[in-house]
């Protein structure tokens, strides 16, 4: 009579390993961890879930495809939409950066009031300006019509006509409502031009201004400032209709070379306060 033949795990000195499947409640578990050290082939099979009781499956993020991009519920951005509205804030960024005299786009700020305030000071019907006189530093310079440049900032004279103030003349005339602007160059490579001075003028100073109907406007300067021509203020500079007001801005600061001229502007805020017949 043979003897009997002993399990596989007997004759590996190993104890044969029972496994009872576990019952699970009717919540899903997740899956069990697999043994740290799986038994070798030809032992008892491993355990298998009930029928009906899969764990779940396992959830990846999406991986966007080149030239994708996916927002936070995975769904596809439209990137032409970005790239296109990233172009515009960049360009609105650059259009209110640079420029000649005042480096900034101002076409927008020269609207005036819906209504007029109330008379409480003079007020002068429009009439273009021709002559600009400031006793104080100097100043007798005829008045030429400037506009926009190309990059979207107010023009100034041209260099041959340095000594000539320039009028912005799609913004108010000296003595209506709002402020007329008047820029003027510095200096040049050959010496000084027409608002060199600029900077010495003081509160209480007197401005005139010759216009075309012979009216002669009369301007009491408020205060002279120097801003960094990335730091002006906009609104206050060119967006005030509370009355007759006047500004005068020139270039000022260090001298940045080439292209870049003065890195500051110099303004003057002044304030119709008379007027008087020529």
């Amino acid at each position: 009579m043979s003897p009997a033949r002993l399990p596989e795990s007997v004759r590996r000195k190993r104890p044969a390993e029972i496994v009872v499947p576990r019952q699970r409640p009717p919540e899903i578990d997740p899956p069990a961890r697999p043994p740290a050290h799986p038994p070798p082939a030809g032992d008892a099979p491993r355990p298998q879930p009930p029928a009906g009781d899969a764990p779940p499956r396992r959830r990846f993020p999406r991986v966007p495809k080149p030239g994708k991009a996916l927002n936070a519920r995975g769904r596809r951005l439209p990137i032409g939409w970005i790239a296109g509205g990233l172009v515009f804030l960049g360009l609105f960024g650059v259009g209110m950066g640079l420029g000649n005299a005042t480096v900034i786009d101002i076409g927008g700020w020269f609207r005036g009031p819906d209504k007029p305030p109330p008379r409480a000071f003079p007020v002068l019907e429009p009439s273009r300006p021709l002559r600009l006189t400031i006793p104080s530093i100097k100043v007798e310079a005829p008045i030429l019509e400037v506009g926009l440049a190309k990059d979207g900032s107010v023009d100034v004279p041209p260099l041959q006509r340095h000594n000539e103030a320039g009028w912005f003349g799609q913004g108010p005339t000296p003595g209506q409502f709002g402020p007329a602007l008047i820029v003027g160059h510095a200096d040049t490579r050959t010496g000084p031009s027409v608002f060199h001075s600029l900077a010495k003028l003081k509160p209480g100073q007197v401005v005139e201004v010759l216009r075309d109907d012979r009216e002669v406007a009369q301007f009491t300067v408020n205060s002279v400032e120097n801003y960094g021509k990335a730091k002006l203020p906009i609104k206050r500079v060119y967006g005030d209709y509370s009355r007759p007001s006047l500004r005068l801005v020139t270039c000022g600061g260090e001298w940045l070379g080439g292209s870049r001229g003065y890195s500051d502007n110099i303004v003057v805020f002044a304030s119709l306060t008379g007027t008087r017949k020529r």
